[in-house]
């Protein structure tokens, strides 16, 4: 192996560490909302930035299956942080979307969520916090072109030339 191929193995080992050690804390910080898995809480923040949707159109987006979401969205309802309500154009079709509590629950994590990466992150400036931030979504955009179509979220187009 290159010293290049040593850099970049390294790489990969620091982005799974840090993901690992996010999917912890998120795990920790989920003891406290019972009947509730953290995938729900995604779901939540993909429906607060996107809007009612249908749960296939939903599924989608998340490119997972539609059960997934089903389950996500059971859970999500019994805690009353989505509604749902039939489709106008298709009454055996349901449109879901965040509810009060979801947004009152949604600001409270992505609050906590935010004081955990302050804590992390120390003395960072938001300068430096940019700039890691910038060439991670550069790498995300590298990593998305190489996994062709599939690995585009709706509403993000593949670039051309890259």
């Amino acid at each position: 192996m290159s010293p290049a191929d040593d850099v970049r193995l390294e790489l990969l080992r620091e982005l799974k560490a840090s993901a690992q050690l996010q999917h912890l804390w998120i795990m920790q910080a989920w003891q406290n909302e019972p009947g509730l898995h953290p995938a729900s809480a995604m779901l939540l923040s993909d429906l607060a930035k996107h809007g009612e949707a249908r749960p296939s159109e939903v599924a989608k987006r998340r490119l997972v299956d539609l059960s997934v979401i089903s389950r996500q969205i059971a859970q999500l309802q019994a805690a009353g942080l989505i509604e749902r309500r039939p489709a106008p154009e298709d009454g055996r079709a349901s449109l879901i979307s965040v509810s009060e509590a979801g947004l009152a629950r949604l600001e409270l994590w992505r609050k906590q969520y935010l004081e955990f990466f302050e804590t992390a992150l120390g003395g960072w400036d938001e300068d430096r916090i940019s700039g890691l931030t910038s060439q991670l979504a550069e790498l995300n955009e590298g990593l998305r072109a190489t996994l062709g179509p599939s690995g585009y979220c709706a509403g993000q187009a593949p670039h051309a030339g890259k």
